[in-house]
């Protein structure tokens, strides 16, 4: 089958590989019909050491069911599944209070050959507890919005959700990339009275808009911080949500966070470093967020997407062959394309 693979910075490459197999009994084979590049793939795109080896890369994926593992019981073949950014159990204690990220007998795609979500066929371990069937067509309208409950959407609904986001709450939402728009948009499900947008393309910054953001900021850094300000009487915003996981955009958020307030993380930092103390200790503010357990919150979120009285699927605005990933990754890192969706 054809499969993504990353050999170091810049080198995305499809490639030929074995077809998977079921190897444990948990097991499920997914035949992809649509994938994604996340902004999180283009971290490694940035800066990964080149390895001879390469390996296999993707976390968003939807597709049919094609071969079930002996003790697999609620998923059969035919099934039309969405697959959350990680594998989990579904039974261990992590996974029954809703951390499926923290699964005793989970992981991540891309561990091995055979388990990258940009492919053809993917080797599901933990079938029962990773998998949310929808009964729906594969060339179904709905498939990017779909697609997007397996990381992006949900990740913006954890940001949200953990930033304590309801009716009367002011919020700032820090980067325009898919991540910051959906938490844009749940944001708004959620009841949030005012939310502000910091993003600077006008593509993106008005599909927020439409999103459900009342305000947007174009300025960065302590422009940005002192525009906030301005907007909000001085004061800052309850909550604010930083989907883009520089030290920068951190920092901004600790400049336009209210006192008493909440700062819900889900962008991936990328730094190791950052300013806890006094600075949070002082006006009684608040520091969350993190990976989101995708498989928490799909089936509250499905409901909306199938019903289409939301449509976060309007997060792509590029579609590529699966053999376009190389050019796909280019795109979104050039800026060019805010989320690129691949057909296998």
């Amino acid at each position: 089958m054809r499969a993504t693979y990353i050999y170091g910075a810049g080198d995305v490459r499809v490639i030929d590989i074995p077809d998977p197999v079921i190897t444990e009994p948990t097991d499920a084979i997914v035949r992809v019909t649509a994938a994604c590049v996340c902004g999180s793939d283009l971290h490694p795109f940035h800066d990964m050491p080149a390895d001879p080896a390469g390996r296999p890369i993707g976390h968003e994926f939807v597709g049919v069911v094609e071969e079930v593992g002996a003790d697999v019981a609620t998923i059969s073949v035919g099934d039309f599944v969405i697959a959350p950014f990680v594998y989990s159990d579904g039974t261990c204690d992590f996974c029954r209070e809703g951390l499926q990220t923290s699964c005793r007998h989970g992981g991540f795609w891309g561990e091995e050959p055979g388990m990258g979500g940009q492919a053809e066929a993917v080797r599901v371990p933990q079938a029962d507890g990773t998998l949310v069937k929808v009964d729906i067509a594969p060339d179904s309208a709905l498939v990017p919005s779909l697609l997007t409950l397996s990381d992006v959407y949900s990740t913006g609904w954890h940001a949200a959700w953990k930033g304590g986001v309801a009716p009367g709450k002011s919020v700032t939402v820090i980067g325009d990339g898919a991540v910051g728009l959906l938490a844009v948009l749940s944001a708004k499900q959620l009841g949030a009275e005012r939310i502000i947008l910091m993003g600077r393309h006008t593509a993106r910054t008005d599909l927020g808009v439409d999103f459900g953001a009342t305000d947007v900021v174009a300025e960065r850094g302590d422009e940005g911080v002192a525009r906030v300000r301005e907007l909000t009487g001085g004061d800052g915003t309850h909550v604010v949500l930083e989907a883009v996981g520089f030290l920068g955009a951190y920092e901004q958020a600790l400049g336009v966070v209210r006192a008493g307030g909440t700062i819900s993380r889900v962008g991936v930092p990328q730094y190791r470093e950052a300013p806890a103390g006094r600075v949070l200790f002082g006006p009684n503010v608040t520091l969350t967020g993190g990976v989101a357990p995708a498989r928490a919150y799909i089936e509250r979120l499905l409901p909306g997407v199938l019903d289409g009285s939301v449509e976060p699927g309007r997060v792509f605005d590029r579609e590529l062959p699966l053999d376009g990933a190389p050019e796909g990754y280019a795109l979104m890192d050039q800026r060019a394309a805010l989320k690129v969706l691949l057909r296998p």
